[in-house]
């Protein structure tokens, strides 16, 4: 048996098929290589995989390096193009078919679509390498900070290094993004000295005394960045859109299975008549004397009165969801999966108005995943009308059951190496907006004012889709994008604004939430239709959650597969 050991635990593969490929190692090998050259470049990376030999350390993030990576894998895409797929096993071929599309689509990323050298983002990127240290208890308080704290040493080097990427004008918006994440980073750093300073973190003076200088250190460079960031700005240009023929090439290499451009915004509005009328419709079973406008005020009405109050309200529809699933056998929950709820930190309030969750690190000893929700953006008053009951739920569900963290949960449970890699939104995000309308149709929290909640949230992500096609074909602004989530959605003017800004670095990215929920249903359409009685909602969701962050159109082939080779086991 070889010796997978890697910074500190044994990398796993795909099981062997039960007809082995003569290709089928030479694969698994080339797949390993690649991982292992990418995880130690990337400490960070390593840190989010739960691989801690590298938690001291922070990468060399220039220019340099940067491009040497992508010649690195344009090698590596050549040598798993030469494997010929008619010497591997079925098993072996579709993991080199997920290898090809994975690596094909992050060299597009890198050499076409090039945000990393048009987005300077040393301040933020410092965060999130600071991040899944703070929050993941793979080990004591004390010792993640102590790797905090020579994370933070390295700070002047690492925001350096940024700055030697900007070889091309910067995009002007991205600035002012980065510009608010480099006055929030500061203030996570005071939580991260709090944190230290609480009763019961058994710190030593010297540990403690190191991880004060770093932080004042680390501040130093972070505002000599902002300092750079406003030097620049003069020569930073508007344009930040893809361009109808690059965003076609991206969406081509998503694996859409043919829908363009076109078609996605179609449903895009499609969906967003059909969303606006369920919610008119659950209007006014509410009160059928109101107008929708003012029912939905009323639903809003209905919030905590404090942000802490809000966060017991997500963990507890938490809690209430995964109990759920269990009781009316929806999905296999396992016993140890974990996850906590807490406050976004303040660097990315900005760029994340509402919730998000962070994926539990698959080689930590007890992986936990992380749901972040945002009390406010830039201290709007009216914000906790966003943490009304109903939206709670609906979140929890989206988030956490059977959303994101159970979907992520599962998915790192996968031997794969090319799987620990791969992230679809289209099934990950679809998986968690999927969710929301699935749990409604199995009678969890499916009153009216849920089904509001429910519709609510189906016309933001609708208004994703359009947005994002149009924004990247140049034919939305981005005040003009905010105006239109205002008007669609409701949402108020600050937590829109973030919301448009987002959309601009990420395309084919925000589309994906309902895109992926259409896609979903289709593909669980075409399961009842095949397998007729034998067909098994539990069944069905328990293959799509083992099998990992996929593309559904890969999905789609390994339920295929699966029926030709065992029928028994779908």
């Amino acid at each position: 048996m070889p010796d997978r050991a890697f910074g500190g635990v044994e990398l796993t593969r795909a099981a062997p098929a039960a007809v082995p490929g003569p290709l089928d190692d030479r694969l698994y090998d080339l797949v390993e290589a690649r991982f292992r050259r990418v995880v130690e470049d990337q400490p960070t990376y390593a840190t989010h995989l739960g691989i801690h030999a590298w938690d001291d350390r922070l990468a060399d993030p220039s220019r340099e390096r940067y491009l040497g990576e992508v010649e690195a894998d344009k090698r590596h895409l050549a040598a798993i193009e030469a494997l010929d797929p008619d010497s591997l096993s079925a098993e072996a071929r579709f993991e080199r078919d997920l290898e090809l599309h994975h690596l094909r689509l992050a060299l597009y990323r890198a050499e076409t679509v090039r945000t990393w050298e048009r987005r300077t983002t040393g301040a933020s990127a410092l965060g999130d390498a600071l991040f899944p240290l703070f929050t993941h208890d793979y080990a004591p308080l004390a010792e993640r900070l102590v790797a905090i704290a020579a994370r933070l040493e390295a700070a002047p080097r690492f925001l350096a290094g940024h700055r030697t990427r900007a070889v091309v004008p910067q995009v002007a918006p991205w600035l002012d993004i980065e510009l608010t994440a480099s006055r929030s980073v500061p203030r996570f750093l005071d939580e991260i000295v709090a944190a230290a300073e609480a009763p019961g973190v058994d710190l030593p003076a010297a540990d403690h005394a190191r991880l004060v200088r770093a932080t004042e250190r680390a501040k130093v460079a972070i505002e000599d960045q902002s300092e750079w960031i406003r030097e620049i700005q003069p020569g930073a240009v508007p344009e930040w859109q893809l361009g109808r023929e690059r965003y076609d090439e991206l969406l081509r290499l998503r694996a859409f299975e043919g829908l363009d451009a076109d078609a996605i915004l179609a449903i895009g509005w499609q969906q967003l008549e059909r969303n606006h009328a369920d919610r008119a419709a659950a209007a006014l079973e509410i009160d059928p004397r109101a107008s929708e406008q003012e029912v939905l005020e009323r639903v809003k009405d209905d919030h905590p009165t404090t942000f802490d109050e809000a966060l017991g309200g997500y963990r507890i529809a938490m809690a209430r969801a995964r109990q759920y699933l269990i009781d009316h056998e929806i999905a296999t929950v396992p016993p140890d999966e974990r996850v906590d709820v807490i406050a976004t930190p303040p660097y990315l309030r900005g760029t994340l108005p509402f919730a998000a969750y962070f994926e539990p690190a698959r080689w930590d000893p007890s992986p936990v995943g992380v749901y972040v929700v945002t009390p406010d953006v830039d201290g709007d008053p009216g914000a906790m009308r966003e943490h009304y009951r109903a939206s709670i739920s609906n979140t929890s569900i989206h988030e956490a059951y059977p959303g994101h963290h159970l979907q992520l949960a599962l998915a790192a449970r996968h031997p794969s190496l090319t799987r620990a890699q791969v992230s679809a939104p289209e099934f990950e995000e679809g998986w968690g907006m999927y969710s929301e309308q699935m749990m409604r149709e199995q009678g969890f929290d499916d009153g009216p004012e849920f089904r509001v909640a429910l519709a609510t949230d189906a016309i933001w992500r609708a208004a994703r889709i359009v947005l994002d096609v149009r924004m990247h074909r140049g034919e939305v602004s981005i005040d003009e994008a905010a105006e239109f989530l205002v008007a669609e959605t409701g949402f108020e003017r600050p937590n829109a604004l973030a919301e448009a800004r987002r959309y601009t670095y990420t395309p084919t990215y925000n589309l994906s939430y309902l895109l992926g929920k259409v896609l979903l249903l289709g593909l669980r359409d075409e399961e009842r239709r095949r397998l007729g009685p034998a067909f098994s909602l539990r069944a069905f969701h328990d293959a799509l959650l083992r099998g990992g962050s996929l593309p559904i159109s890969f999905h789609r082939r390994a339920l295929r597969e699966a029926r030709t080779s065992t029928p028994a086991a779908t």
